[in-house]
């Protein structure tokens, strides 16, 4: 954050420049409520009243001037902000959000919203003024030393306000953000499993819990209100009363005939406006505490960026290797994944099959670089998969998770990976996954908007799509996890058309099924048990001879139960 900010120095600059003339212009008003009283009632000249008058409103619209500049130039820097940091905090939510459990990650937009909107509000402005509090109590000790000295005590007892202000009320704001995030995605979560909820009746139990969230974040909110409301009702007293207390001053030096009316009336002047921008600070505390925390997630985050390879590996022919792979989670005693390995060469196609929860849609993960292996390696063509660039491994691969994840768009949009849109590559990888004429009787065939989610479409289009988008380009490494799971009979057949033609192109092949009309395309078949491999080889020696069209693959080894040759 940082490096960020140094490149916004000149805004910055330039406006505290601007607030320091701004500031100095602002005891023009004082100086001429001082002329006024001291020379033009005194002496009664119209021409002295006119030219003070013309000079006065001058400084103000030149004043003026500089404060729509510095307002312009702050959210100029605010916009500028968002845009060299929204793409990378929004890759960097993406790219965290893949891990399991990584949740605070996906609010990074909001932090730099947060930061925008406090470069554009009341607190910077307050800040900007603040530190030419000193040229006002200089003034007015120019004008008397006992009025100079009852600025200086003002000054610092809003200081200690402001001082106390921060002790009492940063906790309570940061706790408060804190039980706000967990609520906010505990209405996320809900809303995103909306259909569920209302089929079983869920609804009112998700009330209650987010009840339960939300009056956490709400007492803690209270807390920090009490305090902040206390302190600031106390800091606007402090002003009036210090504007009364120099008033009375003024007037006792003006009876000891120690100072003018004059001096009186600026002094006054000059110690309210000197004393607002502590008092603006006080009020807008919420949101400098909010913009320092956003500041501190941020600079976290980009911290932590993992640096992107400078050597362009070439394009991969398919060649895979799977070394000792072992996988968990945090905080789980057993791993998932318990060292597997095998190799494929270019062109195979390999079946996975095994009991629920044996890991193997963990392992497909693993395989195209979602998840990194806690140990062990996967290599393409020889390079660790884990440590090639997302954006550069990505056109190489192929994936269909269990889960269809499609995006709100166009067919097209969706099968051109969210892309720039190659009409030609587009209805070319939907016609490799079989599903051209299936798109083409859409509503507007590939243009074809299908929600958010894919919710426009059946779970079997959703799937065909997906498809089309892993087989998009010249992917040489396919993973299909579940992919006929919500498929009729012409959609498998398609899908297994589909595969043989990758088998042709020389694309190696890994299908996760569970049924057994896939294994007749597939050249090896490895089961998993538990995490690790407990049978591999080819297909003929672990489920013995099969026909031309896999009619009489064993059921049995697909849920573990290994009865089968070899």
């Amino acid at each position: 954050m940082r490096e960020f900010l140094a490149r916004f120095r000149p805004f910055f600059v330039y406006a505290a420049f601007f607030s320091l003339v701004m500031n100095l212009l602002m005891l023009v008003p004082a100086l001429f409520m001082l002329q006024v009283y001291d020379r033009v009632i005194t002496s009664r000249s119209v021409e002295t009243l006119v030219m003070l008058l013309v000079v006065t409103v001058g400084a103000l619209l030149f004043m003026a001037y500089l404060d729509m500049i510095r307002a312009r130039l702050l959210a100029g820097a605010a916009v500028a902000l968002e845009k060299l940091l929204g793409p990378r905090v929004l890759a960097d939510m993406v790219r965290r959000g893949i891990v399991p459990g990584a949740r605070d990650s996906l609010y990074g937009l909001r932090d730099v919203g947060a930061l925008r909107t406090f470069l554009t509000g009341p607190g910077i402005v307050a800040l900007f003024d603040a530190p030419w509090v000193p040229i006002y109590i200089v003034v007015i000790t120019l004008f008397h030393p006992l009025l100079g000295a009852i600025a200086l005590l003002g000054g610092i007892a809003l200081l200690a306000i402001a001082w106390l202000n921060e002790k009492m009320s940063r906790k309570p704001l940061e706790a408060t953000q804190l039980e706000a995030r967990k609520a906010g995605r505990f209405a996320e979560q809900s809303i995103a499993n909306a259909e569920v909820a209302g089929a079983l009746g869920m609804i009112d139990n998700l009330r209650r819990g987010w009840e339960k969230l939300s009056h956490r974040g709400l007492r803690h909110q209270l807390e920090a209100s009490r305090s902040a409301s206390a302190l600031s009702s106390l800091s606007r007293f402090m002003r009036q009363f210090l504007q009364t207390v120099i008033l009375a001053a003024g007037a006792w030096l003006v009876i000891e005939q120690q100072a003018t009316s004059g001096v009186m009336i600026a002094a006054a002047i000059l110690m309210g406006r000197g004393l607002a921008p502590i008092e603006q600070a006080i009020a807008g505390w919420k949101s400098l505490v909010e913009a320092r925390a956003a500041y501190g997630r941020l600079d976290k985050a980009l911290t932590a960026e993992p640096s992107t390879a400078a050597t362009e590996l070439p394009a991969p022919t398919g060649a895979l290797s799977v070394e000792r792979v072992v996988f968990g989670f945090r905080g789980q005693e057993r791993p998932i994944i318990k060292g597997v390995s095998f190799d494929l060469s270019s062109g195979e196609v390999l079946a996975i099959v095994g009991p629920s929860a044996a890991g193997k849609s963990t392992l497909a993960r693993i395989i195209v670089g979602v998840w990194p292996p806690a140990s062990g390696v996967v290599r393409l063509d020889g390079a660790d998969i884990a440590k090639w660039p997302h954006e550069r491994l990505g056109p190489h691969i192929g994936y269909l998770p269990q889960n269809v994840e499609l995006f709100a768009g166009t067919v097209s949009e969706n099968i051109a990976r969210m892309g720039e849109i190659g009409s030609d590559a587009v209805i070319r990888a939907a016609k490799r996954a079989n599903a051209h004429d299936m798109i083409l009787h859409l509503p507007h065939g590939y243009d074809t908007p299908i929600g958010e989610g894919g919710s426009f479409l059946s779970a079997g289009q959703r799937q065909r799509v997906a498809l089309a988008r892993a087989l998009y380009g010249s992917p040489k490494l396919v993973v299909l996890d579940e992919p006929n799971s919500n498929l009729d009979n012409e959609g498998e057949t398609a899908l297994i058309e589909a595969v043989r033609e990758l088998k042709v192109e020389s694309v190696t092949v890994i299908v996760i099924t569970h049924r057994t009309t896939l294994l007749a395309v597939a050249d090896k078949v490895m089961l998993l048990r538990e995490g690790a491999v407990e049978k591999l080889g080819p297909i003929n020696e672990i489920l013995g001879p099969m026909r031309p069209h896999g009619k009489s693959a064993p059921a049995t080894i697909l849920t573990g139960s290994v009865t089968a040759k070899g």
